[in-house]
């Protein structure tokens, strides 16, 4: 978790290859505004999100913009894992293991911020590849980013940013294999 500054850019780099990165967007100075996945996908009619996709508050706000981005395509629908929904997905005895919905709440909760789960939205998983059926489903599939593979963002406005680096083992988001990532900011 930390803040980008309005006018920063901040680049995720994949570095293995295949990694989710599950991220959440608030603005900075009122976490009651934050990232908007409806908003976003309206405003620019695509559910995946690319170069030079601008993406929105629940406000209707600019909140940053895509300015690079060598994977091509990021998930807005595939949502956090959480305890539920790997027990729904996966089997009853994967409940214990660790989720992206967690590694939130945890990151809140150490830095003191009065937020619980229903201060979580929509977030936005970075390099993950989540097909939309022809029946409108969705699938989960291998990833399709690859090692050294990033995205760059520009802050429009002061941001909140948290990451959950999506540590799943039975998803094949990340190969079946959670990797680091790197994140790196910077003036622009």
């Amino acid at each position: 978790m930390g803040v980008v500054r309005a006018g920063q850019l901040f680049r995720i780099v994949d570095l293995e290859g295949n990694q989710a990165v599950d991220t959440l967007f608030y603005n900075a100075g009122d976490t009651h505004e934050h990232y908007s996945a409806q908003g976003t996908i309206q405003a620019q009619g695509n559910i995946y999100l690319t170069t030079g996709s601008t993406l929105l508050s629940n406000r209707g706000r600019p909140m940053l913009q895509i300015v690079a981005d060598t994977c091509g395509r990021h998930d807005t629908l595939g949502g956090a894992c959480s305890a539920e929904s790997n027990t729904v997905r996966y089997a009853l005895e994967k409940r214990h293991m660790h989720s992206c919905r967690d590694s939130f709440l945890l990151a809140l909760a150490k830095a003191g911020r009065d937020m619980s789960k229903r201060d979580l939205p929509s977030n936005i998983n970075f390099f993950m590849n989540v097909p939309v059926t022809p029946a409108g489903g969705l699938t989960f599939a291998d990833g399709i980013s690859a090692a050294g593979r990033y995205v760059e963002l520009r802050a429009v406005m002061d941001i909140l940013v948290l990451i959950s680096n999506c540590p799943q083992l039975n998803n094949p988001c990340n190969a079946y294999n959670p990797t680091p990532v790197r994140v790196l900011s910077r003036s622009s």
